[in-house]
């Protein structure tokens, strides 16, 4: 146990089992000024499940969420990007057009939401409306696409997601799919990067104003469209390889890229993202993440594949990440690259979460360990918001 713990506590930080110190009035009104923006948030997850309201509260462990608009409002999140997401299936034709059908009922789900609470949130797409959103003391929601599988093989159907509000799509989630491979696809690679058909799919995202999200993608896929790009590119939902050496995050030299051409990299919170996990947990985890590649889901499977999930974080449970944690990858990138190419990408609902920051209800959590770390409110503005803006203003390729 000590091992987990002994980190954190030299830190003079939250260590594991413990509850952060309710924030400061002054870190409370610090949070409040600026514009806290969450690029990578699972809510349309819930939003699938029958009789799941996100116009009202919900309790964070009885109702398996993390996301709604009270706790959103509770815990001063501004703006989040709501992940239309869709696990990576079979590569055929009836696999796509499932997958486009999943997709379009995500943003049909987000759009009556907000038809259905004008007063609590609205939907935003540019810098701009987050700015008036927040200033009107509602929530912003923006849309993300989290796998360019429901692209399937036709083009035109990007600007059918950015006409429904869509601005970033990551390219692949962890299997390969017909734009490019992934980092974790069991298989291993089948393109040695982009496929041919992804490299019409980058340019045409710059075209629209999407941003090219490299989260979950091969090495090889992030090199390739970090060069095809005309604009600078995100990575919405990723950590930092040197801290914790998994596929899924970033190396040095790849965040020193994403800087050099503008980009920012959102730190997320899932714990083993944020430390490495023992053998056993990993080997788990993976068996129960990759369940559902090339598998059309039944309730059944997936009733059982959450019961697998539960028990697994029952058993490792002193192997969770802290809130600590989620800083030091901040500090990393800042050291590595500065203040103007970090970010927050929480993946709650969809795995984030660590002891001192449960649900978007306690995210003032993380800007008092920044306050902490001595970050300047203008570095915190940046952090939480700011450097993804600004990124999202220069998404259109001139």
């Amino acid at each position: 146990m000590l091992r987990f713990v002994l980190p954190a506590l030299l830190l003079n930080s939250v260590a594991y089992g413990q509850t952060p110190d309710k924030p400061t009035p002054a870190v409370q009104k610090l949070h409040q000024r600026v514009l806290t923006l969450d690029t990578h948030a699972d809510a349309p997850i819930n939003m699938q499940k029958p009789g799941f309201d996100v116009g009202v509260a919900h309790d964070t462990k009885r109702d398996n969420s993390q996301i709604d608009f009270p706790r959103m409002k509770q815990g001063g999140m501004d703006a989040m990007f709501f992940a239309v997401y869709t696990s990576q299936g079979p590569r055929t034709p009836e696999g796509h057009a499932e997958a486009k059908r999943n997709a379009l009922n995500q943003f049909d789900l987000i759009h009556k939401a907000l038809k259905k609470y004008p007063d609590l949130a609205e939907l935003a797409t540019t810098p701009a409306d987050a700015y008036r959103i927040q200033k009107a003391g509602k929530r912003a929601v923006f849309i993300g696409m989290e796998n360019g599988y429901p692209v399937g093989s036709d083009l035109a159907m990007l600007k059918t997601y950015y006409d429904l509000g869509c601005r970033y799509m990551t390219l692949t989630h962890f299997a390969n799919n017909l734009i490019g491979d992934s980092s974790t696809d069991p298989d291993g690679p089948i393109y040695g990067g982009l496929s041919d058909f992804g490299k019409q799919v980058v340019p045409e995202m710059n075209r629209l104003g999407m941003l090219i999200d490299v989260s979950h993608v091969a090495d090889s896929t992030f090199y390739d469209a970090l060069a095809l790009s005309k604009a600078p590119v995100i990575a919405s939902h990723s950590n930092c390889r040197a801290l914790c050496d998994f596929p899924r995050n970033m190396t040095d030299d790849m965040i020193r890229a994403i800087a050099k051409k503008g980009g920012v990299v959102q730190v997320n919170f899932v714990s083993d993202y944020l430390k490495k996990p023992s053998d056993a947990f990993r080997a788990a985890k993976t068996k129960v993440r990759m369940a559902r590649v090339g598998k059309v889901m039944t309730p059944e499977m997936e009733t059982r594949l959450q019961a697998e999930s539960d028990s697994l974080a029952k058993v490792f449970a002193p192997e969770r990440a802290s809130l600590s944690d989620i800083a030091n990858h901040i500090d990393h990138i800042v050291k590595l690259v500065g203040i103007d190419h970090v970010g927050i990408g929480s993946d709650f609902d969809g795995g984030g979460g660590v002891n001192g920051l449960e649900d978007v209800s306690q995210i003032e959590n993380l800007t008092a360990e920044l306050v902490r770390r001595k970050y300047s409110e203008a570095d915190i503005a940046k952090i939480w918001g700011g450097n993804l803006l600004r990124v999202l203003g220069q998404a259109k390729a001139e």
